[in-house]
């Protein structure tokens, strides 16, 4: 079996929809969200409904701290354009689809694998794994041998062997990584909806159960109409229109 691990959608229908089609013509026969489907973007509704299509059949869903600022309000620490998107977003979303991102778990357990939003050691915290730190942190949180996370809209693997030897490894697209059966691993598959590393691709990832290999993902999408489609939308802060476009020049 095959899961496509999608992280940080962040209401960018344009990503979500090629993502999908992408995973589904690669052998994904199982989706795990890691977490903020809404803020920034400007078609909330439709990314909640698809992620709630996806539940419905079986998809591995755990809630991110954007999913909890718009159906509970926002979170301390957010900066203002995250507030005034999160506040727009409320006003764009029915009570039922509120009350979806609402009941969304914190994080969910399969066997050896562990999904969740930011990390394992305070899920509801929502803390960075920013360096190895933070995720040799994570890893001795869980006996899970493998953890997905995203919150970090970068890219990046991180293990651990027996011994308490620590690493880390930035992920080149499209090369299957095989996962060493005597490692934990910690793996961020990047930002779906809006990647920030100068990459303007959609990121994501897929796991390979059976062969236990890890292909990280970088699937080309229309930016230049999710940037419209954000600029078109009255009360929404110009300034996230112009990051997607500012991200579109720096992957050049």
């Amino acid at each position: 079996m095959k899961t496509a691990l999608i992280s940080d959608l962040h209401a960018n229908r344009q990503a979500f929809a090629t993502v999908l089609d992408h995973a589904r013509r690669q052998g994904a026969g199982h989706f795990a969200l890691l977490g903020d489907y809404v803020g920034y973007g400007s078609d909330p509704g439709w990314v909640v409904d698809q992620v709630r299509a996806l539940r419905a059949e079986g998809a591995t869903v755990v809630a991110g701290n954007h999913d909890l600022g718009v159906s509970q309000g926002p979170r301390a620490g957010m900066n203002e354009d995250a507030r005034a998107a999160i506040e727009w977003t409320r006003s764009r979303l029915s009570e039922d689809q509120l009350r979806f991102l609402a009941s969304l778990p914190m994080s969910e357990e399969d066997e050896d694998c562990l999904y969740v939003h930011a990390n394992a050691f305070d899920p509801s915290g929502f803390a960075y794994v920013q360096g190895r730190l933070e995720a040799m942190r994570s890893l001795h949180a869980t006996e899970c041998r493998y953890t997905f996370c995203g919150h970090m809209h970068e890219p990046m693997l991180y293990h651990l062997s027996g011994t308490g030897k620590a690493g880390d490894f930035k992920p080149q697209p499209g090369m299957p990584i095989p996962l060493l059966p005597n490692r934990q691993w910690l793996v961020i598959p990047g930002a779906c909806g809006q990647p920030r590393d100068g990459n303007p691709a959609a990121a994501y990832a897929i796991f390979d159960h059976d062969s236990e290999e890890l292909t990280f993902q970088r699937v080309p999408y229309d930016v230049e109409a999710a940037a419209a489609a954000l600029r078109a939308a009255p009360g929404l802060p110009p300034a996230l229109a112009e990051r997607l476009a500012t991200r579109l020049v720096a992957g050049r």
